[in-house]
C-alpha cells in the first residue's frame, strides 16, 4: 500500500502531468532532491534527471550534484514543480562549495548535541 494515498490512480495521474518538469522531492529523512522527472511508477517511485541534492543550514546552501537518481516511493514524502521562471531561493541565501556546507552542517550538528548535553546536565542538577 502506497504511503501517498488510498487512491493511487490520482497519484498517477498526477505525476503524469509532470514528465520532463524540474521537481523538488522531499524525502523522509529530511533530504531534498532536485531534478527532471523522466518516470515514475504506481509506488510514487521516481527517476530524475540532473539531480542534486539541495543542503541549507542557515542561509548558507549547497546543490550537490548526483547525476541519475531513483528514488523508492516509500521514501517520497511530498513533491513539488519548480517554476522555472522564478527565483528557486530567496536572495539573503548564499550559494557555498560542498565542503563548506559539509563544515556547516558539521558545527549544526555540534551545536545542537552541545545544547541537549547542557540541557540533560542543568536537569540532573535541578536547574532551570
Amino acid at each position: 500500500m502506497s504511503r501517498i494515498g488510498h487512491d493511487d490512480s490520482f497519484l498517477y495521474t498526477s505525476l503524469a502531468t509532470y514528465p520532463g518538469k524540474k521537481l523538488v522531492v522531499l524525502l523522509g529523512d529530511g533530504r531534498h532532491r532536485l531534478g527532471l522527472l523522466r518516470s515514475f511508477d504506481q509506488f510514487a517511485s521516481i527517476v530524475l534527471e540532473g539531480a542534486c541534492e539541495r543542503v541549507i543550514v542557515g542561509d548558507l546552501y549547497c546543490d550537490i550534484p548526483l547525476g541519475l537518481n531513483i528514488i523508492r516511493g516509500e521514501n517520497v514524502v511530498l513533491i513539488g514543480e519548480m517554476d522555472m521562471e522564478k527565483e528557486e531561493l530567496p536572495s539573503h541565501m548564499t550559494a557555498v562549495s560542498t565542503v563548506e556546507i559539509k563544515r556547516a552542517q558539521k558545527a549544526e550538528r555540534d551545536a545542537t548535541y552541545l545544547k541537549g548535553s547542557m540541557k540533560n546536565i542543568m536537569e540532573f542538577l535541578g536547574i532551570d
